[in-house]
């Protein structure tokens, strides 16, 4: 082995020793990401992704060269279909074409588990993507059946949480209206073909825009009051669940009360430009080590508490062609040499929430709790990571992100 790869992989060794990741999540899901010109090759990034604990890696396309190096690793992936191959897989025959040349030739020496179809279409506000969206899952998942393929990999796309109208308390989440017959469709053939529903979520962007008002300790996973939601005597203590409880009943009021999610984005970046607050390593190894400890004790959100939380953490790289605010390209674990991009301890028990999972209004521990009002008039938009293939920028996405989620937080946890 030559000398720089030793010191390659001797980093590689002190950050397992930093993080304790391994031995803290072993469930651990991971974008990567490859909008950039300096990654390492798919080869090294194997002992990183096995570094941090990770079992499960999600990518933005099916990239041969990743999907070759992962081969016989036992890790799972999810692959990509990006929003402008939409029109083209509602043939049948071109569905079938690419499953076989992009998933079938790895299998079942690579993992894969599942393929997204199109990301955040719904929030484009593009009729020509959400018309194509249902045809061209349908059409991948039967090229998958005609193949024997489909118990193994199942087909989905991801969300926005600009999907919902409203969110505030998370007992009162529904669906955009003008989305509805949209989503009533995937739904149904998510039920049919038991694929999870995708949502992707940042409250770095919840704080971002309000950081004077939304208290970080409660989007960091730290101690703090927490709140109340009338409608079901719920106690929340960290901005995520609340999200995925908006969710989840959203799904609920249309008749999905069953239906899995995946948190198949979040993440904090370690660096942004001077009106992006909160973009800190110190920050970034909050969220995403309070994170990852939640996770290890697979409890669930407080209104679904006995589902594991399935997050995918965005992400491996820092991607230094990303379009957009400094943040964009600051959202790794890693940087591109394999170092990490900021100390990944684990925080300790006293400095982390727990479970969130508080049914009682009596009070957290002896501390006071807030009951849950309705905000006016919140805005929204998408948060948004588009297909590697597309190279597309994700900086018009962002703005308020998650505002239509988190708003209510904003006018009570002054």
């Amino acid at each position: 082995m030559d000398f720089p790869r030793f010191l390659f992989y001797a980093t590689i060794v002190l950050s397992i020793s930093v993080c304790l990741f391994a031995t803290m999540a072993n469930s651990l899901g991971i974008n990567y990401g490859q909008i950039a010109d300096n990654l390492p090759s798919p080869e090294d990034v194997v002992p990183i992704v096995k570094s941090i604990g990770a079992t499960k890696v999600k990518l933005y396309d099916a990239d041969p060269r990743v999907l070759k190096a992962f081969a016989n690793t036992g890790v799972e992936f999810i692959v990509g279909l990006g929003n402008e191959y939409l029109d083209k897989m509602r043939d049948p025959a071109k569905a079938l074409a690419w499953v076989k040349q992009n998933v079938q030739c790895h299998l079942p020496a690579t993992k894969i588990t599942r393929i997204f179809v199109g990301n955040e279409v719904l929030t484009f506000n593009d009729t020509s993507l959400s018309e194509n969206l249902l045809p061209a899952m349908q059409s991948v998942h039967a090229a998958l059946v005609s193949l024997g393929l489909d118990k193994q990999v199942t087909v989905t796309t991801t969300h926005s949480l600009a999907i919902l109208e409203t969110s505030y308390p998370p007992s009162a989440g529904v669906f955009r209206e003008d989305l509805v017959d949209c989503l009533s469709g995937t739904l149904s053939f998510h039920q049919k073909t038991g694929s999870p529903f995708l949502i992707n979520a940042y409250p770095f962007f919840a704080y971002k825009g309000n950081s004077k008002q939304v208290p970080l300790e409660f989007v960091l996973f730290q101690p703090n009051q927490g709140v109340i939601d009338p409608a079901t005597n719920l106690h929340y203590d960290n901005m995520l669940y609340a999200q995925i409880d908006a969710v989840y009943n959203a799904l609920a009021t249309l008749g999905y009360k069953k239906l899995p999610v995946h948190i198949s984005e979040t993440g904090w970046p370690s660096k942004g430009d001077e009106d992006e607050f909160g973009a800190t390593p110190e920050n970034a190894k909050k969220y995403n080590g309070n994170l990852i400890k939640l996770m290890s004790k697979k409890t669930g959100t407080p209104m679904r508490p006995n589902s594991d939380l399935n997050i995918y953490v965005f992400a491996l790289f820092n991607e230094n062609l990303k379009p957009g605010p400094t943040s964009e390209r600051n959202y790794g674990l890693f940087k591109p040499d394999g170092t990490p991009a900021y100390s990944l301890g684990i925080s300790s028990t006293s400095n982390t929430v727990g479970s969130g999972n508080t049914t009682t209004a009596g009070g957290n521990n002896g501390k006071p709790q807030t009951t849950l009002t309705p905000p006016s008039s919140p805005t929204s938009s998408s948060t948004g990571y588009l297909s590697i293939s597309s190279a597309t920028e994700r900086y018009e996405l962002v703005g308020n992100v998650a505002v239509i989620v988190t708003w209510w937080l904003i006018k009570i946890l002054v």
